[in-house]
Order: C-alpha cells, then sequence, then structure tokens
C-alpha cells in the first residue's frame, strides 16, 4: 500500500472520504481489516474490488457505522467524511450528513410498495413535503420503470427492480456520497449495465459521489475512475482504472485474462509494494 492512501488521488481532487489505516475487529477476537485505507474524491466513482470474504462488505459497514449492529468494531484509524472524523456518529446522524450505504442483497422492504420504499428514504430529512415529492419525481425520472411500478409490492417485482428501488431509496435522503455494495449480484448482464449507466448519470448530473464494492471487475473498472483491490483484509493494489485494466495480475486474478507463468498473490503484492517504496 502506499504511504498514505489520499497520496494516491491527485492532490487537487477535494477528497468526500478518507479512510486512514482502519482496523476491524467481530467479537473482540476476529480481525477482519488491517490497515484498510482508501480515499474518495469528491465527485468521482471509486471501486473497491476483490472475491467474495476479502473484506469489502466489512469496509463499507465500518464507514456506514452499521458494524455494530453485528458486534464489530472499528478499533485503529480514522475515518474522515466531509474533513470531520464520524466513526464515533450513529448510522443515521450519519445518513444525515449525507453518506448512505446501499446494502447487498437490496433489502427492501417487501410488504411494501415501491413508492413507500423509496419514501422511507427521505426520514431523516426536514425540508418540507414539497421537497420531498419533487425528489420523487426525478427518483422516477432516472428509474421510470420505478413510476410504472410504485403501486407494487416490493417482494414482487424483480430483482433488478428492487436494486432499482434501494438506490432510490438511497436518493431520496439527499446523499453526497452512496456506498454501493455488489450492485451487479443476482442480475442479468443487461440489467448491470442498465445499473450502472444510471449510476454514472447521478455522478454526473447530481454530483454524487460513489464508493463501489464488486466482485464485478470487468464493469466497475469501465465505469470507476480509481480503484482498490482488497486481498484477506488487505489492500493490496490501487491505481486509476484505466491501469488496472492493463495491469497483467489484474487481468489474470481479477477480469479471467490468463498469462505465461502464474504467479502467486503473495508475490504480486510484495512486488508491489516494493515498488512503491522506491518510487
Amino acid at each position: 500500500m502506499t504511504t498514505a492512501s489520499t497520496e494516491s488521488v491527485s492532490a487537487q481532487d477535494e477528497l468526500v472520504l478518507s479512510v486512514n489505516n482502519i482496523e476491524v475487529i467481530y467479537d473482540h477476537v476476529i480481525l477482519v481489516l488491517k490497515g484498510v485505507s482508501l480515499a474518495v474524491p469528491r465527485g468521482g466513482i471509486t471501486a473497491l474490488l476483490g472475491a467474495n470474504g476479502a473484506g469489502k462488505t466489512t469496509t463499507l459497514k465500518a464507514i456506514s457505522n452499521l458494524l455494530r449492529a453485528e458486534r464489530g468494531d472499528v478499533t485503529k484509524g480514522s475515518i474522515v467524511f466531509e474533513g470531520e472524523q464520524v466513526q464515533a456518529l450513529s448510522p443515521n446522524e450519519l445518513v444525515r450528513r449525507g453518506c448512505i450505504q446501499v446494502m447487498e442483497g437490496r433489502h427492501c422492504f417487501g410488504h411494501l410498495s415501491v413508492e413507500d420504499n423509496l419514501m422511507t428514504g427521505a426520514f431523516t430529512r426536514r425540508d418540507g413535503k414539497a421537497a420531498i415529492r419533487d425528489d420523487l419525481e426525478m427518483v422516477y425520472e432516472y428509474f421510470p420503470r420505478l413510476k410504472v411500478r410504485r403501486t407494487s409490492q416490493a417482494g414482487y417485482t424483480s430483482g433488478g427492480e428492487q436494486q432499482m428501488t434501494a438506490i432510490g431509496r438511497a436518493l431520496m435522503s439527499r446523499p453526497k456520497m452512496i456506498l454501493l455494495d455488489e450492485p451487479s449480484m443476482g442480475l442479468a448482464p443487461q440489467l448491470v449495465e442498465e445499473i450502472f449507466e444510471i449510476v454514472k448519470k447521478l455522478n454526473e448530473e447530481q454530483g454524487v459521489s460513489f464508493l463501489l464494492a464488486e466482485q464485478n471487475t470487468n464493469i466497475a473498472l469501465r465505469y470507476a475512475k480509481y480503484g482498490y483491490i482488497l486481498e484477506s483484509g488487505r489492500i493490496v493494489l490501487d491505481g486509476d482504472a484505466q491501469s488496472l485494466r492493463e495491469n497483467e495480475d489484474v487481468k489474470e486474478f481479477y477480469l479471467g485474462v490468463g498469462g505465461e507463468g502464474r504467479r502467486s498473490f503473495r508475490n504480486v503484492k510484495h512486488y508491489k509494494r516494493r515498488k512503491r517504496w522506491l518510487a
């Protein structure tokens, strides 16, 4: 890992989020994250990549302060959002400040209608019904399928529609940053493409920053500007999306492109760290 993850992002980019050398332990015993550092520039899309079990979801929950519900704690390091340390805040306080997580597996309220699900995203707002209604119409503009299905029970909608509902619900809180966990999981490739195109539009038109946790490295690096790769609770590689796509190790281990002389990931990590220290 670089000396400081914020140095991995251009100095002129203002950071909306900075995670600095955090350690996460579950049940006071199980060490899950080991010195994880990353940075998200304001108005950027940053990818957090890695295999299942690498620690991506734990990293997002550490940022959104949802760890305590699962008996997890950030025991070292700091998490800075909008220039202030936030690891001591409750999840709803963090939502009010503009940071919200869309959970893996969508987690819609199945017994409520699509529109009622969307409206639950505005529970922290105090700016009046008219502003909330305006934002609801904005969500329907980005997700026209949800407007058609607005009276349907969310539990009876498709996986893609539930993912759209979950993202739309997050938008209703007027976020500055969305932590998006495995948005492609369980969806057909065409729907995955549609979801990521909407993420791109929200980023460009609404200025929402995104931290995407994804196993689908290929599509994540097509839409993200910068990426970090997690392996066994550690950041082992990071760089701009283009350089990661062209990296031979990323091609071999994460993009399914075979190379000559397959090497162990331990050697890859050692090489990358040594190269950066010498730089």
